[in-house]
């Protein structure tokens, strides 16, 4: 049965201190519906060797991948929510896992009893359904936020009569007692007691009663956000801005006074969401968020004819039959998406939202190059995803999605974008992300005044911003700005660009002439950054017209506002830093990297930064000497708060004076360094 706790159990167990010490390795997959071996085998690699490269179809290859991981290693694997019942599917699967040593474990969690004796555990443990008052003290806590009724005795006759009808299932109690939260009038509690849509006929209701309350009393608004959630297919993970960007492309953010999308508005709806248990936080990523398998069937009944999901299957390409209500579509991206598979959407003139979904670790896909320009007439588009297809162009036609708010080509192959894209006047969310071969964006690009995120980050071959980027004066997210070198946007145009939050990599700075410029960019006055990356690009024929006066004058007047909290320098050509990088005033700077600074013969004096926990110094290749002025001439001990430390490619490095020390005896060092490299 669902709701039991059984993921529950098996997150308790995966993040215990005592099991974490006992393994070597440990890993986390979603299973669900699909038993593909090949993406459950890439799903597993990537969980414990995330930062090696498994963008692989050979299964073969895979296997011997993720055998060679595991060798001689004791590891933890849990297979959450297994529902395959062939013997060989499994036999396939666990091929690799013979590699790993004595003592490594599988945890597996199931439904079916079919598949706990295909997997012959060494132990099967059936959870039952919890008691009326373990079960009270659960509806308690998310209600009252104490584990008993102590406190509100008028509360506690009712709160049993509610949790008899959750029959024993934890997250029907959690559900709705996040219904109740801090809610104690007794009249409230009653309403929910007796509501009707506890008696709905099975074929009206096919979901936990309980879980049909907890959406029956949610304002419509938050009704109307959650039933978009239907669009994600189960154990989809999601962050939560992902979901507030939708939202506010939908349509559903928008400010009654100003008119304008209130994605503040769209962080207190999802925490109220959450609250509720409707989101919860994912096993695999603590920033990312999923949904329960019966809070998706309840999305999914919600949904109505309005939202439909296209699941894969081995029959992808077959015709597909949509109902004339469907407003919004999203469907599991397939390796190759033909005409077929899309045939009928055509007609739906009113569709709203078209968004491929990518599973965790699935192969990027094909799309017929055909199906673009048909989906281009589909002119009331609001949201149009392209993400992950392996397409270099798009039509000139998109400009033709007059309405459209939301536009995601991240992971695509494109080159440039097309001029009409200056057409999409609406246009709230443009998504790049890792367009690796992305060289021009359209030359108008400033015409798009109602453009809040552009979200271009890992974009390493962008040649430059074009000109007027400083018009879009709504902009809070821009992830990579590159200074122009002749025709395009110069630094000087992030002057207007005050709401910028998050993250700003500056790109090409070598191509800031004047530092006048540097100064007009009023980095000081970007309160809401927290990451910041300065950019050089390092010669890489050995000659430069570089000039090093330049640089510094240019790195002197980026200052950025001592709000931030991370901050990268990157191929820089000065000769020296300048004083304010190692001010105290920083005192929310908790990372510092500094790499492929050439000229420097001197480190900066950040040994009095308060709150820098971790230190990057890489390919400082002329620095010979650190010293005094490396701690910061203050009398206090350095380095306070430091936990990591890393030196790498310090080809010069001839001696290091200890802090308070001629004699090379430590005094006061930073006794709290958790890893330090040299």
């Amino acid at each position: 049965m669902g709701g039991l706790g059984k993921t529950t159990l098996a997150q308790v167990v995966y993040n215990d201190k005592q099991v974490e010490d006992h393994f070597n390795l440990k890993a986390w997959a979603c299973v669900s519906d699909d038993f593909d071996v090949s993406r459950l085998t890439k799903s597993i690699l990537h969980s414990i060797a995330s930062d090696q490269n498994v963008d692989n179809h050979d299964l073969n290859k895979l296997q011997e991948e993720l055998k060679k991981q595991l060798f001689g290693k004791k590891f933890l694997l849990v297979l959450d929510d297994v529902w395959n019942e062939n013997y060989n599917d499994w036999v396939h699967l666990s091929l690799p896992f013979q590699a790993g040593a004595k003592g490594s474990k599988i945890v597996v969690t199931t439904r079916n009893q079919q598949v706990a004796k295909i997997m012959r555990p060494d132990q099967a443990y059936e959870l039952k359904n919890l008691s009326t008052e373990d079960c009270l003290s659960v509806f308690a806590q998310h209600s009252l936020g104490t584990r008993d009724f102590s406190s509100h005795k008028s509360l506690e006759d009712i709160g049993k009569k509610i949790v008899i009808k959750c029959n024993g299932l934890p997250l029907a109690a959690k559900t709705l007692g996040g219904l109740l939260c801090g809610e104690h009038d007794r009249g409230v509690w009653e309403d929910v007691l007796s509501s009707k849509i506890w008696e709905l006929p099975e074929d009206r209701c096919p979901i936990i009663p309980a879980l049909a309350v907890s959406y029956y009393y949610l304002p419509p608004i938050l009704k109307q956000c959650f039933a978009y959630c239907s669009l994600f297919p189960k154990d989809y993970e999601f962050e939560d801005e992902e979901i507030i960007l939708l939202w506010s492309a939908s349509g559903f953010l928008v400010h009654k006074e100003s008119g304008n999308p209130d994605e503040d508005l769209g962080r207190k709806f999802f925490q109220e969401l959450r609250s509720r248990s409707f989101f919860q936080q994912s096993s695999n990523n603590t920033s990312r968020f999923v949904m329960h398998d019966l809070i998706s069937d309840l999305a999914q009944w919600a949904a109505g004819e309005i939202y439909f999901t296209m699941e894969y299957t081995s029959e992808v390409n077959k015709q597909q039959s949509f109902s004339k209500n469907l407003r919004h579509l999203s469907y599991i991206r397939g390796e190759c998406d033909g005409v077929k598979r899309f045939e009928g959407l055509y007609d739906i003139q009113h569709l709203r939202t078209f968004l491929p979904v990518k599973l965790s670790n699935s192969w990027d896909g094909d799309l017929a190059r055909s199906i673009l320009p048909k989906l281009f007439k589909l002119q009331r588009l609001r949201v149009f995803s392209l993400f992950g297809y392996r397409i270099s162009e798009l039509p000139n036609s998109v400009g033709d999605l007059r309405y459209l708010k939301y536009l995601n080509l991240s992971g695509t192959e494109i080159r440039t974008l097309p001029e009409s894209v200056n057409k999409l006047y609406n246009l709230h969310t443009l998504l790049l992300e890792d367009c690796r071969k992305l060289k021009k964006l359209c030359a108008e690009m400033g015409n798009l005044i109602k453009l809040h995120h552009l979200k271009n980050s890992n974009t390493d071959s962008l040649e430059e911003m074009p000109l007027g980027i400083g018009n879009l004066t709504c902009l809070q997210t821009l992830c990579n700005f590159v200074v122009a070198k002749d025709s395009g946007s110069e630094l000087r145009e992030l002057k207007s660009l005050t709401h910028l939050k998050r993250t700003l990599k500056i790109s090409k700075l070598e191509n800031v002439k004047c530092v006048g410029d540097a100064m007009e960019a009023q980095m000081d006055g970007k309160k809401k950054l927290k990451e910041l990356s300065l950019n050089w690009t390092c010669s890489t024929d050995g000659s430069s017209s570089r000039e090093a006066e330049t640089e510094m004058g240019v790195l002197d007047m980026l200052k950025p506002h001592t709000n931030l909290e991370q901050f990268c320098i990157k191929g820089y050509g000065g000769m020296k830093f300048p004083t304010w990088l190692g001010d105290s005033s920083f005192s929310n700077l908790v990372t510092l990297k500094f790499e492929n600074c050439d000229m420097c013969t001197a480190l900066p004096s950040v040994g009095q930064l308060p709150s820098l926990k971790h230190l990057a110094v890489c390919g400082m290749s002329r620095v010979k000497r650190l010293g005094s002025e490396f701690y910061g001439n203050d009398p206090p001990i350095p380095f306070l708060c430091l936990e990591t430390l890393r030196f790498e490619d310090m080809q010069e490095w001839e001696d290091w004076i200890p802090h308070g020390s001629s004699q090379g005896v430590v005094e006061g060092a930073p006794s709290c360094i958790g890893d330090a490299c040299y």
